[in-house]
């Protein structure tokens, strides 16, 4: 059940779903910022928190950039003691930022009911919401805006700190609050160095920190005054009074804690979070104090920064002490503007007792004259020396706290860093990949070199990492193809991939076989990598017994080998016609190798040479030659050709036989 919700005012942003995700249902907190809304995930069903920043702070383009920035930032943190934010966005004319929804109340509620905590209850709080601080500070985030009202405690006892980086996303962009202020936070609990150079760091978290503790163990913080300006004036040039001055049972070793986290030297304070925790848990076990829960009392719904919006705190908002802003210097003509001095019981440090009242009208009495020349004078002398003194401070919180980005495009990032730090700006380092910039130099500056911007802002830095470069690895080759195609594509850098096919006796068919650029070599964005990709053995071994066979079927055994095949004819006296005679080359030879098969035309045929008139034995002879059969016969007698069959001149098969007849001439 949500905590006291405002339900007579109608709020025109109820009901809304911001991204078609996220519906408003109520209305929890409110304040000078934003407004929190308990709110419903439409897409996981799921119980968030919304907070909705003010209507000019969402037309501005650079608190949006900021503001986007700081809540990634801040989403990247995670840890049980912090709010967890999961999303952030702008819809509808709307900046938001969705957080986890905690049931619970608010330290300052807390404080509220109970006045002031024992030493065990304030440590209980403390330790785990510098946990959280500490994560941060180990993840380069400073909070800068540490305070009861952000640092929520649930219904079963669990302490998150809230709000990371909402205050300094305002402050970066030179925004106030609605009063015309130029320094966004509760003067309350910033430390010196915020109030005089607009700087901080994880020792500014610590010392509001340390506000905090002085709070929770007396009831109230250190200072109280009648303006901003006069609490900020304390903080600068005063340090934290001891607790137990308003407690006496808060033990000394506690007073000196107080003191070394509270020192107007940010060197003179633990160096993070972290090192404030060490000291409270080293100190817990020196007094002997055991574990004690941490008070949770009536519960409400805790979302952030603001407290559940009633009739009465909604009439209040935009006065909220607890959130203030520091007055700008409105001076005009070069001429020192005179601020309002705050009584001098508040100005001297410490608030006056809770029930004091005020001392009743003494009687009238004559005062010599000289006597009240010299008061007078005294009191103009005061009364001037503050006025200079607080008029130097409005400079500097006003036109003092501006400086210009030094020129570091181009600079070295350490020169550039260094540059950006002599002139009190934080530089964040982004790396980008660059063709025409060395690596370690600075592209480009946002804000750029020359802009005017508050003091201890953040100045992003832009710098190269040098070329771009992709580098194939050689374990690729052997895959299958669809994985290693996977693998070059998983590099980025918008490779290409090209297959070629080969064949491998090596590799297995589908496998990579090789790359091109060969493994190692360095890619630009965009190159085209190809891959070889094995298809089937590189070499076949052309079959025995194909002579005799059938040409065609010698023919198609051939192909399916990856042979090409070329046909030859000739004749064979072994071989009959119409059939193989002979295959050229055999053996292993390459996939695609032209292999010859002869087809047999028949017998070798010759030409049946003359040999009328000769002996037998000279005839036999001349058609031995020619590869011819000779036989014989006599006609009456004689031994000399008459007459041969087949005739002279007649083409027949080799090892034909000749007829001779023999007779006398």
């Amino acid at each position: 059940m949500l905590g006291d919700v405002e339900t007579a005012v109608t709020d025109p942003v109820l009901g809304l779903v911001l991204e078609g995700r996220y519906r408003l249902e109520q209305r929890v907190a409110r304040g000078g910022m934003s407004t929190v809304y308990a709110a419903t995930d439409l897409r996981l069903h799921r119980e968030v928190a919304v907070k909705v920043m003010v209507e000019h702070l969402a037309h501005d383009p650079a608190f949006v950039d900021r503001f986007i920035r700081e809540a990634r930032a801040a989403a990247m943190l995670s840890h049980p003691n912090v709010v967890g934010v999961s999303d952030q966005g702008r819809d509808q004319g709307l900046v938001y930022l969705v957080m986890e929804l905690v049931r619970g109340r608010t330290l300052r509620d807390l404080l509220q009911a109970r006045g002031r905590l024992t030493v065990g209850e304030a440590f209980a709080v403390m330790e785990p919401v510098l946990a959280g601080l500490s994560a941060a500070h180990r993840a380069g985030i400073v909070h800068r805006d540490i305070k009861p009202e952000n640092v929520l405690i649930s219904t079963s006892g669990a302490v998150k700190v809230a709000d990371f980086g909402l205050a300094r996303a305002v402050a970066g962009t030179g925004h106030t609050s609605h009063t015309g202020g130029v320094l966004i936070g509760t003067v309350a609990y910033l430390s010196p160095e915020q109030l005089e150079r607009g700087r901080s760091d994880a020792r500014s978290d610590v010392y509001a920190a340390g506000v905090v503790l002085y709070e929770l163990l007396t009831g109230h913080p250190p200072y109280a005054g009648d303006t901003p300006l006069a609490v900020a004036y304390q903080h600068v040039h005063h340090d934290v009074p001891p607790p137990s001055e308003e407690t006496p049972s808060v033990p000394w070793q506690v007073d000196e804690l107080v003191g070394r986290t509270t020192r107007r030297d940010p060197g003179a304070r633990p160096v993070d979070a972290g090192a404030f925790l060490a000291e409270i848990e080293q100190l817990r076990r020196d007094l002997g104090l055991g574990r004690t829960p941490v008070p949770t009392g009536r519960a409400s719904t805790a979302t952030g920064t603001l407290r559940p919006v009633t009739r009465a705190s909604a009439a209040r908002a935009a006065d909220d002490p607890r959130t203030e802003v520091i007055p700008p210097h409105r001076g005009g003509g070069g001429r020192t503007a005179m601020v309002p001095l705050p009584p001098t019981g508040a100005v001297g440090g410490r608030r006056p007792p809770p029930h004091a009242t005020s001392p009743r009208p003494l009687p009238k009495v004559g005062v010599p004259e000289h006597i009240r020349r010299r008061r007078v004078r005294f009191a103009v002398t005061i009364v001037l020396l503050l006025a200079v003194t607080i008029g130097a401070i409005g400079w500097w919180l006003g036109s003092g706290r501006w400086t210009e980005v030094p020129a570091v495009s181009g600079q070295g990032q350490q020169q550039a860093i260094g540059f950006l730090q002599e002139a009190d700006l934080d530089p964040v380092v982004t790396e980008e990949f660059s063709e025409d910039v060395p690596a370690g130099t600075v592209i480009a500056a946002d804000p750029t070199d020359g802009a005017r911007i508050i003091i201890g802002s953040d100045v992003a830095l832009v710098v190269s990492k040098g070329p771009e470069r992709f580098t194939v690895d050689g374990a690729l080759v052997g895959q299958p193809y669809a994985d290693a195609a996977a693998a070059v594509e998983a590099l980025g850098g918008d490779l290409q991939v090209v297959q070629a096919d080969s064949r491998s006796d090596d590799v297995e068919v589908g496998s990579v076989m090789s790359v091109d650029p060969a493994p190692g070599t360095e890619l630009r964005r965009g190159a085209t990598v190809t891959l070889t990709v094995a298809t089937g053995p590189a070499t076949a071994v052309v079959p025995d017994g194909l002579v005799g066979s059938d040409p065609e079927a010698a023919e198609a055994q051939l192909v399916d080998l990856g042979f090409v095949v070329a046909r030859a004819e000739d004749r064979s006296n072994d071989v009959a016609a119409g059939r193989v005679m002979g295959v050229s080359p055999t053996g292993t030879q390459p996939y695609g190798q032209t292999v010859t098969i002869t087809v047999s035309q028949g017998k070798v045929q010759v030409t049946v040479p003359d040999v009328s008139g000769k002996s037998l034995t000279d005839a036999t002879a001349v058609l031995a030659a020619a590869g011819l059969q000779v036989t014989s016969s006599t006609f009456i007698t004689g031994d000399k050709v008459v007459r041969q069959s087949p005739g002279a001149g007649e083409v027949v098969d080799q090892g034909t036989t000749v007829s001779l007849l023999l007779s006398f001439l």
